[in-house]
């Protein structure tokens, strides 16, 4: 269970980064409070999946979820370059990932 809060943490920091980029550097204050609130279910969760899942493992898998579905998100929703390069990093990304919950 904890694995699955952990996933949740990590698609709610991609969620939060949408807002973010809506958010127009905090000018628009509905996205703001959107960016605000996922910011805080994000930690929530992490918080929780850190209860069974050794820091640096979950922070790893954390972060690169984030880093992951941003950069796919950039290039499904906000016509950021896609390039080959691109799609070898966030395969690595996968691969690390998967690599942190095995060991």
């Amino acid at each position: 269970m904890s694995w699955i809060t952990l996933i949740g943490a990590g698609i709610m920091e991609v969620l939060m980064v949408i807002a973010l980029k809506n958010s127009n550097g905090f000018s628009n204050k509905k996205w703001s409070a959107i960016w605000f609130l996922l910011s805080l279910t994000s930690l929530f969760l992490l918080s929780l999946a850190i209860k069974e899942i050794p820091l640096g493992t979950a922070y790893g898998v954390w972060t690169g979820i984030g880093a992951m579905g941003s950069v796919v998100v950039g290039m499904l929703f906000f016509q950021e370059k896609v390039s080959l390069q691109k799609i070898i990093l966030i395969t690595l990304i996968i691969i690390l990932i998967a690599g942190l919950k095995l060991v």
